[in-house]
């Protein structure tokens, strides 16, 4: 799904998808050679999980040019696998530079539909989940895989302290951004939730009819949906919602993770605009911290895993008149998914 402002941003200083696409995991993590010291750490990390981390960086120390890993504290949960998807609290740090890549602790800025205080604590007094990353471990996504495939052997729970060079972290694309070669990067991860999924599932079951007026979808086998608007007809200017498979699984809970094939398309002209099923695997997303657009959020609210649900989200829900960074979904546009609710983290 295409980001959110915030994700945007993330993903800019991060210097695009194109550096996530050149990223590559470490050869060996470790050295073959028995007599070598094992690699140190450059930065101190303390303090208990479930509060920010507390982090100090020897300025006169030298990276390491092998990504370093270490647990700051262990967890007692299920252990992460690669290929899990999990829910995390994290810090990113480029650490030569002393610029921070991203924050989760750090929710005070101004989000759509209200502002969102540290540590969960809504403006107007309520308490809202904070805004985590969903990923899944070694996979490109909203984080770059070399800084996500150390988790997996780690335990739920746990704090874990990943560090490595820039152009190991973020891709060899690193340098072009600005960087310098002997930066490192250091990534701090709260590991909050961890699920088994597998990433090519979908929705199974008899799948209903859509109400009068919605676009209809065709499905046949594995394939993706197939999305067709009603000719001539214009797109409603409320948010519509129909479960067409319903599920037995979880409920989806705010602040949850959900991990879902999906693909959108635009009412305008039907022509799609992003697809899991093109990709060949499902995202994860958090629901309830407007960390996607506010269709999704409303829309996928109590729902089940198991579930494949149709949204029509008009434009105040969705991007509204805002360009949407790739020119596939022009402003004002009316947009329509077809969701499968494969699993929740």
């Amino acid at each position: 799904m295409i980001p959110t402002k915030r994700a945007r941003r993330v993903v800019a200083v991060l210097a695009v998808p194109a550096l996530f696409l050149t990223a590559c995991g470490s050869e060996d993590s470790g050295s073959s050679d028995d007599s070598s010291p094992a690699a140190e750490p450059v930065a101190t990390v303390s303090g208990e999980p479930d509060s920010p981390p507390e982090i100090s960086v020897d300025g006169d120390a030298q990276v390491s040019d092998e990504t370093v890993v270490e647990v700051v504290n262990e967890g007692d949960g299920a252990e992460v696998k690669e290929g899990d998807f999990i829910r995390v609290d994290v810090v990113g740090q480029v650490m030569g530079a002393d610029m921070e890549l991203l924050n989760t602790w750090a929710n005070t800025e101004q989000a759509e539909g209200g502002e969102q205080a540290e540590g969960g604590e809504e403006a107007g007094g309520g308490e809202t989940p904070r805004r985590q990353f969903v990923v899944q471990v070694g996979a490109e996504s909203s984080l770059p895989a070399p800084a996500t495939t150390p988790l997996a052997g780690t335990k739920t729970g746990s704090r874990v302290q990943v560090e490595g060079p820039v152009t190991e972290m973020l891709g060899p694309g690193a340098t072009e951004a600005g960087f310098a070669e002997d930066d490192g990067v250091l990534w701090v991860f709260d590991i909050a939730e961890t699920v088994t999924v597998d990433a090519t599932a979908h929705a199974e079951g008899e799948q209903a009819a859509v109400e009068e007026g919605l676009p209809e979808v065709a499905t046949e086998g594995d394939e993706a949906p197939v999305i067709t608007i009603p000719e001539g007809q214009d797109p409603p200017g409320e948010l519509q919602e129909q479960v067409l498979i319903e599920g037995d699984g979880q409920e989806v809970a705010e602040g949850q993770g959900v991990i879902a094939q999906y693909i959108g398309v635009t009412w305008a002209d039907g022509a799609t605009f992003d697809s899991s099923w093109e990709r060949g695997a499902a995202s994860g997303f958090q629901i309830g911290t407007q960390s996607v657009v506010a269709g999704w959020d409303q829309g996928l609210a109590d729902n089940r895993v198991g579930d494949r649900v149709l949204l029509v989200i008009p434009p105040d829900l969705g991007y509204g008149d805002q360009e949407t960074g790739n020119g596939a979904i022009p402003p004002d546009s009316t947009l329509v998914f077809v969701i499968d609710i494969i699993g929740v983290v």
